[in-house]
């Protein structure tokens, strides 16, 4: 799809991602790009790298407002922002020239088994939730892995990031805060590095698909969050992850 041409039919399918990924997100707080990716490789057959590029691309702007109104807030602990910001940025370009540079048939099987793992250790989150709490000890390599992982899956710099320093006992109001925040700047550089290595290309249609999904989803998703209980939704987001992309690699290598 190009820049010029709009197909109400051919954005149906990227506007239904947007809106469930969004719908969870909005819920949990985390997830947006793992489903978004989920849903876009496995379901959809988009390559790794355009899809990782896609769900960035909308993430500039739903992250931003995020990090304003943290920030607003005061949810956010500056010196936790900068020791998460900077390795993170570090792996999101790593991994988004990894992701760029390989051939997508060789790299599809192994970034679905990782939003797979992904999957599984959510539900294991949800039916131990609420963690034990110990004192955060890890903080850059967290946020070099996580970067990583975010471009390499197009998602999962909130899952991996949010909930290993909530696991290790930081303040959660902070933690939430301050990874919203930081994510931004990721999202931005793992954008501007898939522009340069891919091109903007045919990306605006389903960039576009996704943005109009997830913004008609925000204020459900803000709604849930107030009624479903957070180990309930914790185990259905991570049984659906594992579910789309076992059912994705299955079909990839076979």
């Amino acid at each position: 799809m190009e820049f010029g041409s709009f197909d109400l039919a051919a954005l149906l399918p990227f506007i239904a991602v947007g809106f469930a990924a969004q719908l969870v997100d909005g819920a949990l707080g985390m997830a947006f790009g793992v489903i978004s990716s989920t849903m876009l490789v496995g379901v959809l057959g988009v390559p790794p790298a355009q899809a990782s590029q896609r769900v960035h691309l909308v993430e500039c702007f739903t992250t931003a407002v995020s990090g304003i109104s943290h920030l607003v807030h005061g949810n956010i602990d500056k010196r936790l922002f900068f020791r998460l910001l900077i390795p993170g940025v570090i792996g999101g370009l790593l991994g988004a020239y990894v992701l760029s540079s390989i051939d997508a048939a060789i790299v599809k099987p192994f970034v679905l088994l990782y939003l797979c793992g992904v999957g599984i250790y959510l539900v294991v989150r949800g039916v131990f939730y609420p963690p034990k709490l110990r004192d955060a000890k890890l903080i850059e390599p967290l946020g070099l892995l996580g970067g990583f992982l975010d471009a390499t899956g197009g998602g999962g710099w909130g899952p991996v990031v949010t909930s290993n320093l909530l696991i290790q006992g930081a303040d959660p109001r902070k933690v939430v805060g301050t990874v919203n925040s930081a994510e931004f700047f990721l999202t931005l550089t793992i954008s501007a590095a898939f522009i340069y290595h891919l091109g903007i290309g045919d990306v605006a249609g389903a960039t576009l698909g996704l943005l109009i999904g997830g913004i008609v989803a925000a204020p459900i998703g803000a709604w849930a969050a107030k009624h479903f209980p957070a180990k309930a939704m914790l185990i259905m987001v991570g049984v659906v992850l594992t579910i789309t992309s076992s059912y994705g690699a299955y079909k990839a290598w076979g």
